[in-house]
C-alpha cells in the first residue's frame, strides 16, 4: 500500500499536468480549487459543532440522572430525619440535605443553562450544514462546466483526470484539505528535494531535516520557507504518474 506522501506526490505530479492542459479554461479550474477548500472546511465545522453538541447532550443526560440520585437521596435522608435519637444526628442530616438541595439548584440552574446552548448549536449546525450543501452544489455546477469547456480536448486530459480521481481516493479527507491549502498558495504543492534544496522555492533544506526525510518516508514534511510539503528523490513514484502523458 502506498504512504500518504507518495499519494500526495503523485496527485501533485498530476496536477502540474493538467495545470498546463487548462490553460485555455480561465480562472475556472481555481474557482474550483477554492470552492472544493470551502467545500472541506465547511465539513470540518459541521464535524466540530456536531462533536460539541454531543458533548452537550452527554452531560445533558448525566446531569439528569444526578438530579434524580439528588432528589432521592434528599427523600431518604428526609425520612432519616425522624428516626434520629439526638440533636447531633438532627444536625448532620441536615446539612446533608441542605447539601443535596444547593447541589440540585445549581445543577438546574446549569442545566437551563446549557438548553440554551443546545438551541443555538442545533441552530448553528443547520445553518452549517446548509453551507455544506450550497458549496457542493456550487462545485458541482462548477466542475459541470468546467467539463463541457474541456469536452472537446484531447484524451491526455481525460485520462489525467481519471487518474487524479484514482490518486484522490487513496489520501484521507484531512491531508487532502491540507493539499488543497498549500495549492491556493502554491501550485506546486507537494515538491522532490533537489541538491538539498526545495525545489519550489529553491531554500536549503537542513542537513537533520534531509536525514529524516530519508528515513522516515511514511511521514510528511514541510519546507520550512514556503510550507510545501517535500519528499526525497528517492522516494518511489508510479511510473504511470510520470509517463501518463
Amino acid at each position: 500500500m502506498k504512504s500518504e506522501l507518495q499519494n500526495l506526490a503523485e496527485l501533485a505530479i498530476v496536477d502540474m499536468k493538467l495545470d498546463e492542459l487548462q490553460e485555455d479554461c480561465g480562472d475556472l479550474p481555481l474557482t474550483i480549487k477554492r470552492i472544493e477548500k470551502l467545500y472541506y472546511d465547511h465539513i470540518a465545522t459541521v464535524k466540530e459543532t456536531e462533536q460539541i453538541l454531543s458533548d452537550l447532550r452527554k452531560f445533558k443526560a448525566e446531569s439528569k440522572i444526578t438530579l434524580q440520585t439528588l432528589k432521592d437521596r434528599e427523600a431518604v435522608l428526609a425520612d432519616k430525619q425522624f428516626n434520629v435519637k439526638n440533636n447531633k444526628e438532627f444536625d448532620a442530616i441536615t446539612k446533608e440535605i441542605d447539601h443535596a438541595k444547593s447541589e440540585f439548584v445549581r445543577l438546574t440552574d446549569e442545566l437551563r443553562g446549557v438548553g440554551v446552548k443546545e438551541e443555538n448549536l442545533v441552530q448553528m449546525l443547520e445553518t452549517q450544514n446548509k453551507d455544506v450543501e450550497n458549496s457542493k452544489t456550487e462545485l458541482d455546477e462548477a466542475q459541470k462546466e468546467l467539463e463541457m469547456i474541456t469536452s472537446d480536448q484531447n484524451e491526455d486530459l481525460l485520462m489525467l483526470r481519471n487518474k487524479r480521481k484514482e490518486i484522490t481516493k487513496n489520501v484521507s479527507q484531512h491531508w487532502y484539505a491540507e493539499y488543497l491549502r498549500i495549492r491556493t498558495l502554491h501550485h506546486d504543492a507537494v515538491v522532490p528535494v533537489k541538491k538539498n534544496s526545495c525545489s519550489g522555492c529553491y531554500s536549503t533544506i537542513p542537513p537533520q531535516k534531509n536525514v529524516e526525510l530519508r528515513n522516515n518516508e511514511d511521514k510528511i514534511y514541510y519546507c520550512e520557507n514556503c510550507g510545501r510539503i517535500i519528499y526525497t528523490q528517492e522516494l518511489e513514484i508510479d511510473p504511470e504518474v510520470l509517463n501518463v502523458i
